[in-house]
């Protein structure tokens, strides 16, 4: 069961696709955090996902928001996809241990080893404020994120 609106977001310490160690903690007071869980790089869907919020990043900064996509792939397969793909936002690691973040949100599907499509909008109080979970094959709407964080 994924975490519901109103419940307080499990802290995490992932790292990012350079190597440096992000914690959801850091954003606290500071700014609200669009929590993004994705299955895999370089797969079609994702790809357009994030590509998307590439070119719409300043929908969310200009909304004191930062932007956290977390696949379960390993901080190297991330540094060359963000590359390739000119992303400019943490791409996180929850490879090892494998999903325990996925996990702790509610999103990681067991059977195929993976995170489902789960996007969590997180106030800068880290209470969770909205949140959708897609299947792996169906993509998610920037739209609603952006209406959702005008509501913080």
């Amino acid at each position: 069961m994924a975490i519901q609106v109103g419940e307080k977001a499990p802290d995490f310490e992932l790292k990012d696709n350079h190597g440096a160690t992000v914690k959801l903690s850091d954003f606290r007071g500071d700014k609200n955090v669009v929590l993004l869980f994705y299955p895999f790089a370089f797969t079609g869907v994702c790809t357009g996902e994030l590509c998307s919020l590439r070119d719409n990043l300043p929908q969310f900064t200009d909304r004191d928001t930062q932007l956290l996509a977390v696949s379960n792939d390993s901080i190297h397969t991330l540094r060359v996809f963000a590359e390739q793909e000119g992303l400019e936002y943490p791409l996180l690691s929850d490879f090892w241990p494998h999903g325990n973040t996925s996990r702790a949100y509610g999103v990681f599907d067991e059977d195929k080893g993976c995170a489902l499509r789960g996007t969590f909008i997180i106030d800068k109080e880290g209470v969770v404020r909205w949140t959708v979970v897609n299947g792996l094959p169906d993509a998610r709407d920037l739209g609603e994120y952006v209406k959702a964080l005008d509501t913080l």
